[in-house]
Formats: C-alpha cells, structure tokens, sequence
C-alpha cells in the first residue's frame, strides 16, 4: 500500500501550514507509526492523523488550532476518523466542559480510539521536529492544571503498552 505522505503534506501546504509545522508532523508521523498494532489499528487513518493534526496551524497558533483544523478537515472531505485525530490532538484531549473554559467550542475532544490515542501522544513526545521523553513532557506540562498532567502520563503509559506490541 503506497504512504500518501507526500498527499498529505501537500494539503498542510494548502492549509498554509510552515515548513516547520510540516517538519514537527512528519516527526509525528514516525513516532506514530511506532506504535501501530495490525489488527487493532487502520494503519491510513493513523498516518494521516498522524500527518494532519496540526494543519490548524495553517490558521492560527493558539488553542483553538485543533478545532479550526477539525473543521478545515470536514470542508475538505476527509473521513470522520482522521477528523477526529485533528479534534483531539491537544495534550491528553479535552473535555467539552474544559473546552468551554478555553473559549472552544463545547466538543468532547477526548481521545478514544486507538489512533486518536496514539497521535496525542506522539504529539506529546515530539517538540518542535525532536522527540523528547515523558519527562521532558511532564516538565514542559508543569503549568497545566494537575488532572490535566495526569491525563497526559496515563496516556503515556497506556501507548507504551502499544509500543511494546508493535
């Protein structure tokens, strides 16, 4: 099955997303694609999630680059799985209730599926175009509120289980 990578970055391209956002989602894409398990997981949907979760940034830089992202996605077509992974990128996910104290949209943007899963957290681990560890990320988390850190460790820990079968 050919990667459709190069589709994918050509639509990052459109979105208006920089060379360094396309940089920090193939980065994604690699770690993603780590934990991919056959038989668990659509290996397309996890690599263009994996591609896409930041084509929000095309748009804007702050909070609301995933929902914006989300929408961008739906008005091109994309199917509803790979959406999803845009949606609910940020951090461990967020739920509709935090949304609506970010001044987001009321969505669950909860990461559910194993693809959605797997891309929040490679995300977590990737800064800028370099992977980091989970301490890394648990320092730079050190602001956010204390269920939210949590949230981000046990989905760590959960994808490490994911790595181990991969």
């Amino acid at each position: 099955m050919p990667d459709r990578r190069d589709e994918w970055r050509e639509l990052l391209e459109r979105a208006g997303c920089s060379r360094r956002v396309i940089r920090h989602c193939d980065t994604v894409c690699d770690l993603a694609l780590g934990f991919f398990v056959p038989g668990i997981m659509d290996r397309e949907i996890l690599l263009a999630g994996a591609m896409l979760h930041d084509i929000g940034r095309g748009f804007t830089h702050d909070l609301t680059h995933a929902q914006k992202g989300a929408a961008y996605c739906r008005e091109q077509g994309l199917p509803d799985g790979i959406v999803r992974i845009v949606e609910c990128h940020t951090g461990a996910g967020l739920t509709a209730d935090e949304c609506t104290l970010l001044r987001l949209l009321p969505v669950d943007c909860i990461p559910r599926t194993p693809e959605e899963k797997v891309v929040a957290n490679a995300d977590n681990l990737v800064a800028d175009a370099h992977v980091i560890g989970i301490g890394e990320r648990m320092m730079r988390a050190c602001n956010l509120p204390r269920k939210v850190k949590r949230r981000i460790f046990r989905l760590w820990l959960e994808m490490e289980l994911f790595r181990d079968c991969a």
